[in-house]
């Protein structure tokens, strides 16, 4: 039996999010916790890199501007890339809208509230990308 490959070797987890500071936290708190990162500010932007590059998993924030939310964001990697749909991971400030807990219920995708603490973040992340390996 082969061993996991180190976290050093891993693909990058995409990050999609459109607040710098809140994109910032997030970015530290995976390389912390090992992971390479790759980051961008819109759905848009993060599916044109998802449909040119190969990740570990996505952490995307429910609502981006430029039309596309984190529902379009899942919908299109189980169309284009179902390796990653039990590999993504929402991020919201907004857990009471309707449309997000729809969202979540129809995705079974988890979700960390904001603000949250890294700590909580980290364990999400691992609990989840661990499936893949």
């Amino acid at each position: 039996m082969t061993s996991p490959l180190p976290k050093a070797e891993q693909l990058p987890v995409l990050l999609i999010e459109d607040e710098p500071s809140v994109m910032a936290y997030v970015q530290a708190a995976l390389e912390r916790g090992g992971y390479k990162v790759v980051a961008c500010e819109s759905a848009v932007q993060g599916l044109d890199m998802l449909a040119s590059g190969n990740y570990l998993g996505v952490v995307s924030d429910m609502r981006t501007p430029g039309g596309i939310n984190g529902a379009d964001v899942h919908a299109w990697i189980v169309e284009h890339r179902p390796e990653l749909a039990s590999r993504i991971i929402f991020i919201t400030g907004d857990i009471a809208n309707e449309e997000t807990v729809e969202t979540l219920r129809k995705t079974g995708a988890p979700c960390v509230e904001k603000p949250f603490r890294v700590q909580q973040f980290i364990e999400v992340v691992e609990s989840t990308l661990a499936r893949s390996e």
